[in-house]
């Protein structure tokens, strides 16, 4: 695979450029990392069922795989695999609060990868509003491993140029497209106990 791959948007922040989506997603199935904006930071992400790219990514990032990763996607259709059992009551939180900045703690059923939940019990999933990412996870067809653009225990980048440079070298391509307009990353509460672990 070629590396650094860099999928240019149009110029209307507003729109999104399908077709570098369309490129970008293709990375990503062929095992592929790639770096692209979210909803308030920009993020490193790949096929959360490649053993391969989720170890890559996290060696990229020098981040302990037992803290596991979050999972975002463009629809709660997307997370249904990992939302088997759960209570009527449990789900209608869920659903009130996606599509949106809300990462939910959430019981593994035994259908997440080790990898991605690390040493815990429970899987990070998230329904993004942000365009850019939606038409991602569609061109894809599931969900994504979502982590910040980082290396662990530095600041999140908040620039195209920034993670072009930091990480344009080491993955497979950078999608570049508009941040989603949040001052902060998602916040992050246990489906279980409602614990807020993120503000």
């Amino acid at each position: 695979m070629s590396a650094n791959i860099a999928i240019s948007p149009i110029d209307s922040q507003e729109s999104v450029d399908y077709q570098a989506v369309k490129e970008a997603a293709a990375v990503l199935r062929q095992g592929g990392v790639l770096a692209y904006p979210t909803e308030a930071i920009w993020g490193l992400g790949c096929d959360p069922f490649n053993r391969r790219a989720v170890q890559q990514l996290l060696l990229l990032k020098k981040r302990d795989p037992s803290k596991g990763v979050i999972l975002i996607a463009s629809s709660i259709d997307q997370l249904k695999p990992w939302l088997t059992g759960l209570s009527a009551e449990k789900m209608a939180i869920l659903e009130q609060s996606w599509p949106g900045p809300n990462t939910w703690l959430v019981q593994d059923n035994g259908y997440t990868p080790e990898l991605i939940r690390g040493k815990h019990a429970k899987v990070a999933l998230r329904v993004t509003s942000h365009p850019w990412v939606v038409a991602l996870c569609e061109a894809f067809g599931g969900p994504l491993v979502s982590t910040s653009a980082n290396t662990t225990g530095e600041p999140p980048l908040m620039t195209f140029d920034a993670v072009s440079s930091a990480f344009g070298e080491d993955v497979d391509a950078v999608l570049n497209g508009p941040l989603g307009g949040l001052e902060r990353p998602s916040r992050i509460c246990d489906l279980e106990t409602g614990e807020v672990l993120r503000a």
